[in-house]
């Protein structure tokens, strides 16, 4: 639990929540991503089927087939002990990983900021970001 929040008076901070991301298969979509980043699907919610990154912050897989998905940027700050695994579970699924974001270095990471990054893209075309180090910045 964050140490931030304290459930008789509520939080203290503003905080993020959770983010709805559009997908043409919520079930894909949630189960692709908890693969790489080594964590479970939760149970549905309504419309919606959540990845709860452990930090009070879920993922919540809303399918949306009427119209095409615009794709978004979701960045993930990960364990540096755990990048390695996602790395290669990426490899495994077949999934291109690049070390920038416009995706012109395939099958490299970049080392920003003292730490190891790589980006891809999800079933939908979101470009995923996972990172071992916050960006500084100004």
């Amino acid at each position: 639990m964050c140490s931030q929040y304290a459930p008789e008076q509520g939080v203290t901070t503003v905080q993020l929540d959770h983010t709805a991301v559009y997908a043409t298969d919520r079930h894909l979509s949630a189960e692709f991503m908890a693969a790489v980043l080594g964590l479970e699907v939760g149970r549905q919610f309504g419309p919606f089927l959540p990845v709860d990154l452990g930090n009070g912050v879920t993922l919540d897989y809303y399918e949306k087939r009427d119209e095409p998905i615009q794709g978004q940027h979701y960045a993930f700050l990960v364990p540096d002990a755990q990048f390695d695994a996602m790395v290669g579970r990426l490899q495994k699924l077949g999934v291109t990983y690049y070390a920038d974001p416009g995706h012109s270095e395939p099958g490299h990471i970049n080392r920003l900021f003292g730490g190891r990054g790589a980006y891809f893209d999800d079933p939908d075309g979101h470009n995923m970001e996972i990172m071992t180090r916050p960006y500084a910045r100004p």
